[in-house]
């Protein structure tokens, strides 16, 4: 496999703590590890070497430096959300070059914390697709480079897949930090709303949209949403009490077929997890049929996120994207999301957590999607992630889970673990449960 320079954020930070090593150190290792495979990769819109080298010598100098939960851990920021200083480009040539007055709340509560930011990581144009690429810039899954990464975290999970990055920050909005998550083999997790502050874009797409983290190991994912959350005690993984839970391994859409592979692996999770002393049964979620209250807030939240911008210099596709989204606006009603949390509600009286596929197939050419049009770009993304929206949709947490690789694309394997709302805790510690029993997943990408 693949080497990384970080052990595991835990550890980094532990070490800082200790005077084992240093900020420098730590943030020299990241900086080391960009230079490196960045090239092959192109996950970083941004690389801080003097700034984030700066940040390191003035975090050194804390007087509570022994008592910071990130004590020196390299973080990478999503070119999504405001960072003190750099321009917020959101992966668009149409959005302004002036540098951000303040950092946004995630990003202030992380450099509280410890961390030291290293980069700003790519993201397709304004966070709304599937794959991480634009005109001249594709950004590749390290553990097959003619595989995208994801989106629209695909940047981030790039990053920490490689080794460059021990902890990344992404967003999610109908699956954009599980999706690539799932692509690279890494772990991610969707808070439920309000877990931690969202703040994205004019609307956080309705509600839709959250801040999460992105990381090689359960603990080290606990760890940053802590953080993040401002919740200490998530940070402390118990283990996982005996369960009831749903395997619901089928397509949520006709649109969509489920790759057997990407299926057996969610009905391999839960056979493995009943001889774990879990009752397991399959199930089928009440997926909405209804598609538009989706698709309205998709298209709205963009369209709301585009206003100001000149469009002639947005791409075609998202030009498009946002001219629905101007027509769609008046269906985006409250009520839609409390019927459909109404059928789930009742659904997870008989369970404690869903487990679902987290693809529906392996992850698309790592092309110039950028340059398709809209229609295909919707079709691709239908077809390959439909399983992560539901959950954006009703405003509660879910992960993306590493189980394995798939022998076709030769890239990762993973499963969803979705849970009702205050159910972040019991998300993390049945997935560190899968880790530890699963013997743990391969941390990094191999380096070729």
């Amino acid at each position: 496999m693949g080497d990384s320079p970080f052990t595991s954020a835990v550890v980094v930070a532990e070490q800082v703590r200790s005077g084992v090593s240093s900020p420098m150190e730590q943030v020299e290792a990241a900086l080391a590890a960009i230079a490196e495979r960045e090239p092959k990769i192109q996950a970083f819109a941004a690389v801080l070497g003097d700034q984030a080298r700066a940040e390191a010598l003035a975090l050194s100098r804390r007087p509570d430096l022994a008592r910071l939960p990130l004590a020196g851990v390299p973080v990478a920021i999503k070119d999504v959300i405001p960072v003190a200083g750099l321009p917020m480009r959101e992966g668009s040539g149409a959005t302004s070059a002036e540098p951000r007055a303040a950092d946004h709340p995630v990003v202030a509560r992380l450099r509280a914390a410890g961390a030291v930011v290293v980069g700003l990581t790519t993201l397709p144009e304004l966070a709304v697709w599937g794959t991480t690429d634009a005109p001249g810039h594709i950004t590749r899954n390290p553990w097959n480079p003619s595989r995208t990464c994801g989106g629209s975290s695909g940047g981030a999970a790039a990053a920490v897949a490689a080794g460059m990055v021990p902890l990344a920050h992404g967003t999610d909005g109908l699956g954009s930090i599980r999706i690539p998550s799932a692509n690279c083999g890494v772990f991610g997790i969707k808070p439920g709303r309000g877990v931690v502050p969202s703040e994205l874009g004019a609307t956080s797409w309705f509600g839709m949209a959250e801040n999460g983290p992105i990381a090689t190991t359960v603990d080290d994912a606990a760890l940053m949403l802590s953080v993040i959350a401002d919740r200490p005690e998530l940070a402390r993984i118990g283990p996982s009490e005996p369960l009831r839970i749903a395997v619901a391994s089928g397509s949520p859409t006709f649109l969509a077929r489920v790759d057997p592979q990407w299926r057996d692996a969610a009905v391999r999770a839960g056979t493995e997890l009943t001889g774990s002393g879990h009752d397991v049964e399959p199930a089928t979620l009440p997926y909405p049929v209804n598609l538009i209250p989706v698709l309205a807030r998709w298209t709205a939240g963009t369209a709301a996120d585009a206003k100001g911008l000149d469009p002639r210099r947005l791409q075609p596709r998202t030009r498009r994207h946002v001219a629905l989204g101007r027509a769609l606006g008046r269906f985006v009603r409250p009520e839609q999301v409390n019927r459909l949390e109404d059928s789930l509600r009742a659904f997870f009286e008989n369970y404690d957590v869903v487990i679902t596929p987290a693809l529906a197939q392996p992850p698309l050419a790592a092309t110039t999607w950028s340059e398709r049009s809209w229609l295909s770009n919707i079709v691709a993304n239908v077809r390959y992630a439909p399983l992560s929206a539901l959950w954006n949709l009703v405003g509660w947490p879910a992960a993306s889970v590493p189980v394995g690789t798939h022998s076709h694309s030769g890239t990762p394997l993973a499963v969803q673990i979705a849970a009702p709302p205050g159910g972040e805790a019991r998300i993390l510690a049945l997935a560190a449960h899968i880790e530890r029993v699963g013997g743990g997943w391969p941390r990094v990408a191999p380096t070729r």
